[in-house]
């Protein structure tokens, strides 16, 4: 079967897999204190699982290559790039929107030996025993799927559905973020995404307004207001604790 279509089914089930594992992961550890859309696009999807499931399904093929010949540290040596390559994604797509957005859409600034709050070892360890959850209990799974998809190509017509789908959401969203960008660069700020998310949560539920899931920043106010509004507070904040 082409190598594009596999990646192509693969980044859908992972950026749908891992929009759940975010929304529940956030709402097990308390990171929102009511339920959050995670997700920087509309839909439930997350595009960095789905490049991290691409990547786990490479890397879980190359092991047959047995580059070291002890089975155990062939495994080891395996789940390491896991780790290092899930990482680097992860610095990569946070650097990009820190660097070039002005918005930081995760924050590890509190755990121990991060870098520039975007990784950090806590969370490159996760996802080694990620990688290897994926790899003993997913893998075979998605082996099975991708068999079962090379029987039923009609099935790339949804495919194609979902793609149309999430390029028009991520359109969209992207009108979003620039009006994000226009903000922090114009107040010199870094605006913290997950942050603005739950600001406008509570703004709506104090004023008994109706919170859209789905659409975060939908709101009775505009965006600008509510990005002044919070950087007030924080300004607040900061002289109180002088």
């Amino acid at each position: 079967m082409n190598l594009a279509l596999v990646l192509a089914f693969l980044f859908l089930i992972g950026s749908t897999l891992g929009w759940v594992l975010e929304l529940l992961y956030r709402n097990l550890t308390h990171r929102h204190q009511k339920w959050v859309n995670p997700g920087f696009c509309t839909g439930p999807y997350l595009p960095i699982y789905g490049f991290g499931l691409c990547t786990l399904f490479l890397l879980a093929l190359l092991e047959r290559l047995n580059w070291i010949a002890n089975p155990f540290w062939n495994k080891a040596m395996l789940f390491a790039a896991m780790a290092v390559c899930m990482t680097l994604i992860e610095y990569v797509a946070g650097l990009f929107c820190l660097k070039y957005l002005k918005v930081r859409l995760w924050d590890y600034s509190d755990l121990w030996g991060n870098v520039q709050g975007i990784i950090c070892p806590l969370f490159s360890f996760f996802w080694a025993v990620l990688g290897a959850l994926y790899y003993f209990f997913v893998h075979p799974y998605i082996l099975d799927a991708l068999a079962w998809l090379s029987n039923n190509l009609a099935f790339s017509f949804f495919i194609g559905m979902f793609y149309g789908v999430f390029v028009i959401d991520v359109a969209h969203s992207s009108q979003l973020i620039v009006k994000l960008k226009r903000f922090a660069e114009e107040n010199t700020v870094i605006v913290k995404y997950e942050s603005i998310k739950d600001h406008i949560r509570n703004f709506q539920q104090n004023a008994s307004s109706k919170y859209h899931f789905f659409s975060p920043f939908r709101s009775d106010s505009t965006l600008a207001e509510h990005l002044k509004e919070m950087y007030l507070k924080l300004e607040k904040q900061k002289e109180n604790r002088k």
